[in-house]
């Protein structure tokens, strides 16, 4: 199989006309389209359950998106032990067949883009620009990662050694949980799913509970591409009802993660205990939370480091697990920084994000939106608020942009992951200082500098604990095989999604020696 180098999938230009236009028609259908109910997919099979899940539009709780189903623990398991059959022959395919599948549902997946964009836009809450970027790192995954199958199928080099002929190659695992979160409901998916498959697992697929429907259009486009039945199959429910069932399987080979610190660490616990008729030690790939600094120095460009820390806070509201939350300023320039990010942040726009003009959509849930504003109750107490910290007067789950300063390294609002669009401000003495608070963390993940001041990138380099680190630009936004992902302590397990590293996660190398 010949294929063209890995490029990223380009972002489309909302400033452009024809592109505005196509995402309000594309928003436009997905509307009409609203409580559409979805079903299982097991083995092939459409399957219905007697209890249903409502994914709702954040923007508007009234609205019904769309409909799944919530299935049971015997479904869960019926779709483990369907895997485990697909299994048998599916890991037999060629890596070319199983990339060729990625291929193609990369080219469905842009012929949709729009729709898929819109699609998250009212499930989730993304703005335009950030559901486009879901979608596009979605095709970024499928495209790199069958790209990847292919050279890692070729033969591995060896040391020869005289009479024998020796192998060495990867075999996949078997059957694997994919677990994906709500805040990348494509991409991440996408991404977790696709890397599972075209390494020859089969997959039992478990979204989050408040965003189905963007999962189901993606099962929808592995069925038009014709993916054998019961390579992937698809289990809508709560966590608690099957995710357990799930891990716990002694089918289950492996668990593909990413979430929240809490549940990853349940996962890990629960992967560890061996199950009657288990034969292996399964394996499990976590990313988990994050806590991440961005660090101002004495030496940087403030207008530009103010520009890059709001829009690493804000964008997607925060619900970001690269989103910056800590601001950590040398005392220098620290009037200087505050007093620009009062004025930048007090330009964003807040509102329902199927309007372009909206840069700050909902919080996802009612659940998570009263967790945003208990840990700003408990900031109040612990630092300056400085600007927000209150729910819009609007019918969904808006916050606004928040701004807490002069705060304490060890405050809670410095050490607990919120999830919102709360910044917590914390003043350095110098640039050492700063590093050593941002170290002080449990978490790994992301982190950026902002300095001119070479010494001092070099230092950063080499004694910032984050697996993605950023110098003056904003923190978040990885891109697929530029910036591979993943971090450090409680933050996961360093999977670095996006990597040359990835697909090794979901094989294992077996080595054949012949002698002559």
């Amino acid at each position: 199989m010949v294929v063209m180098p890995f490029k990223n999938e380009p972002y489309e230009d909302f400033s452009l006309p024809e592109n505005r236009k196509a995402m309000e028609e594309a928003i436009a259908k997905v509307e009409a389209e609203l409580g559409r109910e979805w079903d299982l997919v097991i083995g092939g099979d459409h399957v219905k359950a007697d209890q249903k899940i409502e994914s709702i539009n954040p923007s508007n709780p009234e609205e019904v998106v769309g409909v799944a189903q919530a299935a049971t623990p015997d479904l869960a398991v019926k779709a483990i032990e369907v895997a485990a059959e697909a299994f048998k022959s599916w890991r037999f395919t060629s890596a070319e067949e199983r990339a060729g599948y990625l291929f193609k549902a990369a080219a469905e997946m842009r012929r949709r883009k729009m729709e898929l964009a819109a699609t998250m836009v009212l499930e989730i809450g993304k703005n335009w620009v950030e559901a486009v970027a879901d979608v596009a790192e979605a095709i970024d995954f499928l495209e790199f990662y069958g790209r990847e199958m292919l050279r890692l199928s070729q033969p591995q080099p060896l040391t020869p050694y005289p009479d024998e002929i020796n192998q060495y190659f990867y075999i996949p695992l078997g059957v694997g949980v994919v677990i994906p979160p709500w805040n990348f409901p494509l991409a991440i998916l996408v991404g977790m799913t696709s890397a599972s498959l075209v390494t020859g697992n089969t997959v039992v697929l478990k979204p989050a509970s408040i965003t189905p429907v963007i999962a189901a259009k993606f099962m929808e486009i592995m069925e038009t591409v014709q993916l054998p039945p019961g390579v992937l199959n698809l289990v809508t429910g709560g966590g608690g009802t099957i995710g357990d069932v799930l891990v716990d399987h002694p089918n289950t080979r492996f668990i593909n993660f990413t979430g929240s610190k809490e549940v990853g660490l349940r996962i890990v616990e629960r992967a560890a205990r061996i199950q009657p008729g288990q034969q292996w030690i399964k394996r499990v790939s976590a990313e988990m939370g994050g806590k991440d600094a961005l660090i101002i120095d004495s030496d940087a460009d403030v207008e530009a480091a103010v520009e890059g820390a709001v829009i690493s806070a804000f964008g997607f509201q925060g619900q970001k697990c690269s989103a910056c939350s800590r601001l950590i300023v040398d005392r220098s320039v620290y009037d200087e920084v505050v007093e620009r990010l009062v004025e930048r942040t007090q330009k964003i726009t807040v509102g329902p994000v199927k309007y372009y003009e909206n840069f700050m959509g909902p919080i996802s849930s009612a659940g998570q939106e009263q967790k945003i504003l208990e840990y700003i109750e408990i900031g109040k107490k612990e630092a300056c608020l400085l600007l927000g910290g209150k729910k819009q007067d609007m019918a969904g789950y808006f916050i606004e942009p928040t701004l807490f300063v002069d705060a304490d390294r060890k405050a809670r609002i410095a050490q607990e992951e919120i999830f919102g669009p709360v910044l917590t401000v914390i003043k350095a003495r110098d640039f050492d200082d700063a590093l050593d608070i941002a170290n002080d963390s449990e978490y790994g993940l992301t982190g950026g500098v902002y300095t001119n001041n070479r010494e001092k990138i070099e230092k950063a380099k080499r004694l910032f604990h984050v697996g993605n680190l950023y110098f003056n630009r904003k923190i978040t936004g990885a891109l697929v095989d530029v910036q591979p992902f993943g971090g450090y302590n409680m933050s996961g397990t360093c999977s670095k999604a996006g990597g040359r590293d990835y697909l090794l996660l979901f094989m294992q190398g077996k080595s054949v020696a012949e002698r002559l």
